[in-house]
């Protein structure tokens, strides 16, 4: 590592260290979220034309260096075939806190979900007593906890989209230790498989063949559920779940207009 220089940031004070580092020292985190080449291929374009401007951010820990921020861009500089690469070095502490960086590309609920999954693991191997609820400044939304056992556990293809209105509404952090908040996230999970099968089967039963009307199905149940505009759900997870897959299966095609 070659310091350049270092200064205390204004708001929080933190000691921040910006060095070249070597590539092979940098690693990535286990709960970082997943690689799209698409981007990459973008910012290698952009490294190319207008140079490499916007530094890395990492932490230490042991012997190497593990991005927060910048995933991509250390991978464009690798197939460009540079050794070193600017890097702004924080505190440690603030590793758990990768949701709130990733600025190059905002996460959809699917990225935001997996990456929640794989900290909420990260966690759990280390501190499996320690309960859920103390880690709510990680998880910024407990629904991204269900949706990741959805997508790492059962079914990769889950249509998170289509429920995250819905879930956000009626998902709570759990105060339990994260041994047993993942026996829960586990049932959560299942229960949210059980309402989509449902909304499968009125979507072939509807004869709809635009993919896209799915979450205009659960749109439709939540409404019949809650009434039409249903801003807050008081009901548990369990029973909201419960009471929209029960509307789900009693909706007609007039509740579409007649298509």
């Amino acid at each position: 590592m070659q310091e350049i220089g270092r200064y205390t940031e204004p708001v929080k004070k933190h000691e921040l260290i910006l060095a070249l580092i070597d590539i092979d020292k940098i690693k990535i985190p286990p709960f970082q979220r997943d690689l799209s080449e698409g981007l990459k291929k973008n910012l290698l374009l952009a490294i190319e034309k207008l140079g490499f401007l916007h530094p890395i951010i990492v932490f230490e820990h042991k012997d190497h260096f593990y991005v927060l921020d910048g995933h991509h861009r250390l991978e464009a500089l690798k197939e460009l075939g540079y050794e070193k690469i600017p890097a702004l070095i924080v505190p440690e502490d603030l590793g758990p806190h990768i949701l709130d960086f990733n600025t190059e590309k905002p996460p959809n609920i699917k990225e935001r979900a997996r990456q929640a999954y794989r900290l909420f693991r990260e966690f759990w191997s280390k501190e499996p007593d320690k309960h859920e609820i103390e880690l709510f400044s990680y998880f910024k939304d407990p629904s991204y906890l269900t949706f990741g056992f959805v997508l790492e556990e059962f079914q990769p293809r889950f249509p998170a989209g289509f429920y995250e209105a819905l879930v956000a509404k009626i998902d709570r952090f759990l105060d339990e230790p994260l041994s047993e908040a993942a026996k829960e996230r586990r049932q959560r999970a299942q229960k949210l498989l059980a309402l989509n099968k449902t909304v499968n089967e009125v979507y072939d039963r509807l004869g709809f063949t635009n993919a896209l009307l799915k979450g205009e199905i659960v749109r439709k149940a939540v409404q019949k559920a809650y009434g039409a505009r249903v801003r807050k759900i008081e009901d548990d997870f369990y029973t909201a779940l419960d009471r929209i897959n029960k509307a789900c299966k009693q909706l007609v095609p007039e509740d579409f207009g007649g298509i």
